[in-house]
């Protein structure tokens, strides 16, 4: 992997947010229908994100945007929600989103957080919590999860983060979303 450089991401880094908002068009679409589906819908989230109370960090290879993540503190700042993280596709699985979710992580511990919380929806049957009643045994549904392709929540449980809930139906009739997090040490 080449070197990547992670930065704060302002509103006065126009090229980069632009390049952050294309990333969130392009790679939500194909598994996450509706999510930023438009640019402007992106270029909005990344404006939101760019806010001072919030973290925003941009992965970079030499100039060229690769990735980025955003926080929104909650709780008084005890917890952090992590929203988004997106990792260009061509460049998804060589450890970006990695330095991406640690460097969040140090983030959030420079800024006093104790948590960090997530939501990874599940739109597309891509586990076993998908089109299932999580209204019954839910804590044995979750115990016994399966990944049949390639969830993120697989991602975020080698960095350390584990399931404490579901919300049902959250994306519509049997498309829950998966509620992770992880304690900031």
């Amino acid at each position: 992997m080449a070197t990547i450089q992670i930065v704060d991401l302002t509103p006065d880094m126009k090229v980069e947010c632009e390049a952050a908002a294309r990333l969130l068009n392009v790679a939500f679409a194909q598994n996450w229908p509706g999510s930023w589906a438009t640019m402007e819908d992106a270029r909005e989230e990344v404006s939101e994100m760019v806010e001072p109370e919030r973290i925003a960090r941009v992965a970079l290879d030499g100039e060229k945007v690769v990735g980025w993540i955003g926080g929104i503190p909650e709780y008084n700042g005890n917890v952090w929600e992590l929203h988004p993280v997106v990792v260009d596709p061509q460049r998804q699985r060589q450890g970006i989103g990695a330095l991406l979710v640690r460097d969040f992580e140090e983030q959030v511990r420079r800024c006093g957080g104790l948590t960090i919380q997530l939501g990874t929806d599940d739109v597309n049957e891509m586990t076993s919590l998908a089109s299932v009643d999580l209204y019954t045994d839910t804590w044995e549904k979750i115990r016994n999860i399966r990944n049949f392709k390639g969830h993120p929540y697989s991602f975020y449980a080698k960095m350390g983060y584990v399931i404490i809930g579901v919300l049902p139906d959250a994306n519509g009739r049997g498309k829950p979303d998966i509620y992770m997090a992880k304690r900031i040490e």
